[in-house]
């Protein structure tokens, strides 16, 4: 993402000139438009995001405070608010950001508020996505922030994350600039509006997306623990200094597929607003495709991997790297079958040996049973044969070649081995 003249405007003819055509079933501006009013500098890099989606009817006159860990530190911090989904304006009465201390409270003197274009609160029109301006100070990498955002008015569809794995808090009225928590008597597992943070990161570095469905989204790990393997990947990260990317971002969403909408717009529809919007990023994890296998609608390896070019080019073309992530294995899951199981390995023989991607993250390799390599191995299975628990998480996380996350501009620079 660049720099002064980018006002990261995607509009539908994005998708489009790409040659994609969406089932969605909503307007051209909902489905696909990315718009944001702030420009992002050229030295921001994400340290925060989730994949957005429509979370049901939204309530006005209510605060949400929403807790996000960072995964690179830096000054500046920015906010970038979502009704990507709404069909009705949003107005965010007003917004602070401050460190969580427990709970819904937070570190004396830490909640600041934020401003949008030098405005205490901020209207969204339908489809739209802003960035409030930078606060001064410095964020540390690993720190629990809570966003708080007093929505006065809304209506029709709320836009957020749904399967967060993290309890954040609501209540009515207006309390989002108070540090105490005893208004927030509300506990929540979602994130309403909130789509991304940002961060300048001092030493420069880029970021990682991560693009996913419910295994990067991080079902079956621990609830509030952060230990999805995308979490996993930023502690690995934080801990080398010197590598030049620090910034990891979660667009992993439950139920997603790379073809077809079902859980949240399909990877091919999201990709420009919950990847390659977000600033600083400089290569994409492309780990999807159970999903497509699983559904028994006659997904074929050949039309799988072309879901998969279709995005591997437009990365490309966006400047940036992919490594491919090979699918895991399910047997034991309500849904398997040797037709599907074929399939997988056909679609992984491709990712391993096409080329088409920059380098290989085999987490089939790593996470299946050598007695059984159609099914998880036991001590990575979450309990339903298809999600890894915690240690299946972190394994994921450690196998990743952390010289192929540095993509050097231009895409297909740079060519590593497997994981």
């Amino acid at each position: 993402m660049s720099g002064a003249a980018h006002r990261i405007l995607i509009a539908a003819v994005t998708l489009a000139a790409a040659g994609l055509a969406p089932a969605t079933g909503l307007a051209p501006a909902q489905a696909s438009s990315v718009a944001a009013a702030t420009p992002v500098p050229d030295r921001s890099v994400v340290t925060w995001a989730a994949g957005a989606d429509r979370l049901g009817e939204a309530p006005s006159d209510r605060t949400y405070r929403l807790v996000v860990r960072t995964s690179v530190g830096g000054s500046r911090v920015r906010v970038r608010v979502s009704n990507a989904f709404g069909d009705q304006p949003l107005v965010i009465g007003s917004a602070y950001t401050g460190l969580r201390k427990n709970g819904a409270r937070l570190v004396a003197g830490s909640n600041r508020r934020l401003r949008f274009d030098g405005a205490t609160s901020v209207t969204l029109a339908p489809g739209e996505i802003r960035y409030s301006d930078p606060l001064p100070g410095r964020t540390a990498a690993g720190s629990d922030l809570a966003v708080s955002l007093y929505v006065r008015t809304a209506g029709g569809p709320a836009t957020g994350h749904g399967m967060a794995l993290q309890t954040s808090y609501a209540t009515a009225g207006d309390h989002a600039a108070e540090e105490r928590d005893g208004a927030y008597s509300e506990q929540i597992g979602s994130w309403f509006y909130l789509d991304a943070v940002s961060v300048d990161p001092d030493p420069v570095a880029g970021a990682v997306v991560t693009l996913g469905d419910s295994i990067t989204d991080g079902w079956q790990s621990t609830t509030d623990k952060n230990l999805r393997w995308p979490d996993f990947l930023a502690r690995r990260l934080h801990r080398m200094p010197d590598s030049t990317v620090q910034g990891v971002a979660n667009a992993g969403m439950s139920g997603n597929r790379v073809l077809a909408d079902g859980g949240g717009q399909s990877a091919l529809a999201r990709l420009d607003r919950d990847v390659l919007s977000l600033p600083g990023v400089r290569t994409v994890i492309l780990f999807e495709g159970v999903n497509d296998i699983k559904s028994h609608t006659d997904v074929t390896a050949a039309t799988l991997t072309e879901g998969y070019r279709r995005i591997i080019d437009r990365v490309h073309a966006a400047g940036k790297c992919v490594v491919g992530a090979t699918v895991l294995p399910y047997k034991g899951w309500s849904e398997w079958d040797p037709q599907g199981d074929a399939v997988r390995a056909e679609v992984n023989e491709w990712i391993r040996t096409s080329g088409a991607v920059d380098a290989v993250a085999d987490f089939d390799k790593v996470l299946r049973s050598p007695y059984d390599p159609q099914r998880l191995l036991p001590t990575f299975d979450g309990g339903d044969h298809l999600h890894p628990d915690d240690k299946g998480m972190e394994a994921m996380a450690d196998s990743i070649d952390l010289g192929a996350l540095a993509c050097g501009g231009g895409g297909r620079v740079r060519a590593t081995g497997n994981g």
